[in-house]
């Protein structure tokens, strides 16, 4: 059964989100069409817990206890038990392996591997490291983080060819960072692993930066074939994580 002073001050909360400079009580009232009298009452009441602060000319903001709340929900959020759900079905979507991974002292750490029936051999496994440069996740978080945090990413990694594949020159490697980012994926065109084709991209986080990398990888010339269809349900799964944790 709903509590209406709990579902009211939701929505205060809400509609304040979205009002940086604040809001006075009538304003609150007209917007979320609640009575002024009891629109008075609420408000005071967030304030006076700390939920609410106060500007000049009485608008209200945000309060600083909502930090604290936030801070902490942040803390107790596992992205990997999060997302196992979501990278489950997209497994059962496009019948490839999904990875998650995240990023540790400048490399790729796999945090969740969900397999398919037919899968093929892969070294990666969770807890398992590996470079940025030459994965798909990896190029995910490359591509999507910001300019100054890749060049110096770059800057201090050697590119070392893992396969014939793998692209060692930096200037090129750039070139297709800027490609996956307009597009919005990444791609390992069997640069960790011979025969093996990914797609990643990243999932953010309430802060607006990347926490996690989700990927789809098969052998190269069945992911070719579905690159549409899986790119689409990819995306739509990172999409539905992200909501999740609070992006």
């Amino acid at each position: 059964m709903a509590v209406k002073s709990a579902e009211r001050s939701l929505r205060v909360f809400e509609l304040l989100a979205q009002h940086k400079d604040g809001l006075t009580i009538k304003e609150i009232s007209a917007l979320l069409g609640f009575p002024q009298s009891s629109t008075v009452n609420l408000v005071g009441t967030l304030y006076r817990e700390d939920y609410l602060s106060q500007y000049a000319g009485k608008r209200y903001k945000l309060g600083a206890k909502l930090i604290q709340l936030g801070t902490m929900a942040m803390e107790s959020m596992d992205v990997a038990s999060l997302g196992k759900p979501f990278l489950t079905s997209l497994m059962e979507d496009v019948q490839e392996t999904v990875f998650m991974s995240v990023l540790s002292e400048g490399e790729l750490v796999y945090i969740a591997k969900i397999d398919n029936n037919r899968s093929i051999r892969t070294a990666a496994q969770p807890g398992y490291r590996k470079p940025l440069y030459c994965t798909g996740l990896g190029k995910a978080y490359l591509a999507f983080m910001p300019s100054g945090e890749r060049n110096a990413m770059l800057s201090s990694t050697e590119l070392v060819p893992v396969t014939a594949h793998t692209i060692t020159d930096r200037k090129l490697l750039e070139q297709e960072l800027d490609r996956y980012r307009e597009q919005g994926y990444a791609i390992d065109n069997e640069e960790n692993e011979e025969g093996l084709y990914c797609l990643a991209a990243p999932v953010y986080g309430a802060d607006r930066r990347i926490q996690a990398a989700v990927s789809v990888a098969g052998p190269k010339e069945r992911m070719i074939h579905r690159k549409d269809f899986i790119v689409e349900r990819l995306l739509y799964t990172v999409g539905r994580i992200a909501r999740s944790i609070g992006y």
